[in-house]
């Protein structure tokens, strides 16, 4: 098995979709490659890929955007963990999460998918549920909106104010799991 990590930041391809609430994940996994450097490179498992390391002398990496839709990811994120041979207990689903307030960050091992049909793909093609999440929070519809209305939506202009610092703090916590293991993430951006 490799030493290196997967960070999959899940979303919907398409220009359409690219600044939508449910695409938060790729995002993150954007400005982690800022980190990283270099370009992402199309791969045969339908996925945008970039290898590299989290900074100098830091972790190797492999960043992913699939190329599916959301609710498809799976396969893509199956195939990069077999080609890169990558176990389950490291890979790093970035995705956004209902079930938390805007602006918040917060990190797990395994558990349920909450009716996130992305993470419900990935663990169905994984075979199992043991893998991280760091679960970025977009917050609840207002109103009667349907969820898959509100996740497709842009995010609201005061919300665009500070969706850099969601999109800086969820790379940080990605970064920080990685380096220095997830009780000590969840430490720092379960108090924040």
């Amino acid at each position: 098995m490799s030493d290196a990590w997967l960070i999959v930041g899940l979303g919907n391809p398409g220009s359409q979709y690219e600044k939508t609430r449910h695409n938060i994940g790729q995002m993150v996994v954007d400005e982690l490659a800022q980190t990283v450097g270099g370009n992402f490179k199309r791969h045969k498992a339908r996925a945008m890929v970039l290898e590299g390391r989290l900074g100098a002398g830091g972790p190797k990496v492999v960043l992913a955007k699939p190329l599916s839709y959301m609710n498809t990811s799976g396969g893509p994120v199956a195939g990069l963990a077999q080609f890169y041979g990558i176990a389950p207990e490291k890979i790093v689903a970035v995705h956004d999460e209902l079930d938390i307030p805007f602006d918040s960050v917060r990190l797990k091992i395994g558990g349920g998918e909450g009716g996130h049909n992305g993470l419900r793909d990935m663990t169905k093609a994984l075979g199992t549920k043991n893998y991280y999440r760091v679960r970025t929070g977009i917050g609840r519809p207002p109103g009667q909106m349907q969820v898959s209305d509100f996740v497709l939506k842009p995010f609201s202009s005061t919300e665009t104010k500070t969706l850099p610092f969601l999109i800086s703090n969820a790379a940080d916590a990605v970064e920080m799991l990685i380096k220095d293991g997830l009780t000590a993430a969840q430490q720092k951006f379960h108090s924040a």
